[in-house]
């Protein structure tokens, strides 16, 4: 007790100190919680298979909803890349044109899908030209991968956030096998990242 007493001054500021250090860590771990919550989270997958005729689905697991700006397919050739917008789709049929939007808010935990990949690979190739013979068209080895990129706003950002993610296409018979690259779709909200999807839609 002598020593105590002797000591209290520097056991109080030690006190003080290790206190200081556990609500620092516990405000860390606050604050860590609170941007995984605030982050957007978009995911683009294959749904129904592993070919062409799989869905292309595109997920919100933000904690908002996001409304969804731009989808953009980008087709990898030998000649270069090939990309077009499909968030509007339109083609003319027998007696009607079709026409449909994917472009508007997506809820969180909602998920939409824009088509089967053999469905925006047509899309993609008739809107360039490559497509001359149909449907063997598509399983060129010119042809070697397909890239699904999602530009959208999330919450009341201003700046648009990003999503991509590319399919490596293996042809097998008269069909591709979509092959991702990643084992999950690559996110795109850093400053860096958001100037790249500006130079996206410009180029669009």
């Amino acid at each position: 007790m002598q020593w105590l007493n002797q000591n209290s001054g520097a056991i109080s500021a030690l006190t003080g100190i290790l206190t200081l250090l556990v609500w620092l860590f516990y405000a860390q771990l606050l604050y860590n919680g609170y941007i995984r919550q605030r982050r957007p989270r978009i995911i683009i997958n294959r749904g129904s298979g592993k070919n062409l005729t799989s869905l292309c689905l595109i997920s919100n697991m933000s904690a908002e909803a996001i409304f969804v700006q731009h989808i953009i397919a980008v087709l990898e050739t030998e000649e270069g890349e090939k990309q077009l917008d499909i968030v509007d789709y339109q083609r003319s049929g027998d007696e009607e044109q079709q026409y449909r939007s994917h472009q508007g808010p997506l809820d969180s935990g909602a998920y939409l899908h824009v088509g089967s990949f053999r469905q925006i690979l047509e899309h993609l190739t008739d809107h360039h030209g490559l497509n001359d013979d149909g449907k063997e068209a598509l399983s060129r080895r010119a042809y070697r991968a397909l890239e699904i990129r999602v530009v959208a706003i999330y919450g009341s950002e201003d700046n648009p956030i990003g999503a991509r993610r590319r399919f490596r296409l293996d042809p097998e018979g008269d069909d591709c096998r979509l092959i991702p690259d990643g084992l999950d779709t690559q996110r795109l909200a850093s400053r860096r990242q958001r100037h790249r999807i500006r130079q996206w839609m410009q180029e669009l």
